[in-house]
C-alpha cells in the first residue's frame, strides 16, 4: 500500500511539473529534461508512468475536466455556472490546469495528442447537467442542451484565451460574469434569473465553501 501511494504521489508530481512547463513553454519547446528538473524525479520514474512526451501531454490534457468539480446544487443551471467560475478561478493558480488548457489550444501540439478530448468531456458533462435542468423546468422550451453547451464551451475557451493574452487572466472572472449576463436570459426561464448567482467572485466563494467543509466536519467530530 505504501508503495502504491508513493507511485500515485510521484505520478501527480510529474503531471503538475509537466503542466507548469507546458504552460510556460508550449509543447514544442518543452523537453523531458525540463519536466524532470521541475518534478525532481528520475528519468526511470517518469518513463514508468509516461513512456513518451506525447503520452505525458495527453495525460495533462485529460486532467482538465476534473478541475470543474463543484458541490451539487438544487438548481442544475447554477451548477453549470459554478463549474465555469471554479475553473476560471483555478486557472489563476493551478499550473496543471493551465498546462492542460494551453495544450488543448496550442497548434504546435502534435496530432498524436488528442486536442479534442477535453472539449468532448466538457460537452458531455455539461450536457448531462443541462438536460437535468431542462427536466426540472429551468430552461426555456427553445433550448437544445447540446447546442447550448457547445456554444458555452466555445465562449469560455475564447474568453479565457482573451483574458490570458490581455491581463494574464487577472480579469477572467469579470469576463465570465459578462458572458453569463448575455447567455442566461436566452436560456433560463425568466422566474429563475433573479436567483441565479453569476457574480464575478462566484468561483472564489464556491472554492472557499468546499475548503471550509472538511474543517467544519473535523471540528464537529472533535
Amino acid at each position: 500500500m505504501a508503495k502504491q501511494e508513493r507511485a500515485i504521489r510521484t505520478r501527480r508530481a510529474i503531471l503538475e511539473a509537466a503542466g507548469a512547463v507546458f504552460d510556460e513553454h508550449g509543447y514544442a519547446s518543452t523537453t523531458i529534461s525540463m519536466v524532470l528538473e521541475r518534478a525532481d524525479v528520475t528519468k526511470g520514474a517518469l518513463y514508468f508512468h509516461f513512456p513518451s512526451k506525447e503520452s505525458l501531454a495527453q495525460a495533462v490534457v485529460e486532467s482538465q475536466v476534473s478541475f470543474g468539480a463543484v458541490p451539487p446544487q438544487p438548481c442544475k443551471l447554477q451548477e453549470v455556472i459554478d463549474m465555469t467560475f471554479v475553473v476560471g478561478q483555478q486557472l489563476l493558480g493551478n499550473a496543471l490546469l493551465r498546462g492542460s488548457v494551453r495544450l488543448a489550444v496550442d497548434q504546435e501540439t502534435p496530432a498524436g495528442v488528442d486536442h479534442g478530448e477535453p472539449f468532448r468531456q466538457w460537452a458531455d458533462r455539461l450536457t448531462e447537467l443541462l438536460r437535468l435542468a431542462q427536466e426540472r423546468g429551468e430552461l426555456l422550451p427553445t433550448v437544445r442542451p447540446r447546442d447550448t453547451v457547445e456554444l458555452l464551451v466555445g465562449c469560455f475557451t475564447g474568453v479565457q484565451l482573451m483574458a490570458r493574452a490581455l491581463t494574464g487572466r487577472a480579469d477572467l472572472a469579470e469576463r465570465l460574469a459578462v458572458m453569463w449576463a448575455h447567455i442566461l436570459p436566452s436560456i433560463a426561464v425568466p422566474g429563475l434569473l433573479p436567483g441565479l448567482d453569476a457574480r464575478a467572485d462566484r468561483g472564489a466563494r464556491v472554492l472557499a465553501s468546499v475548503e471550509e467543509k472538511p474543517e467544519k466536519e473535523e471540528r464537529a467530530a472533535s
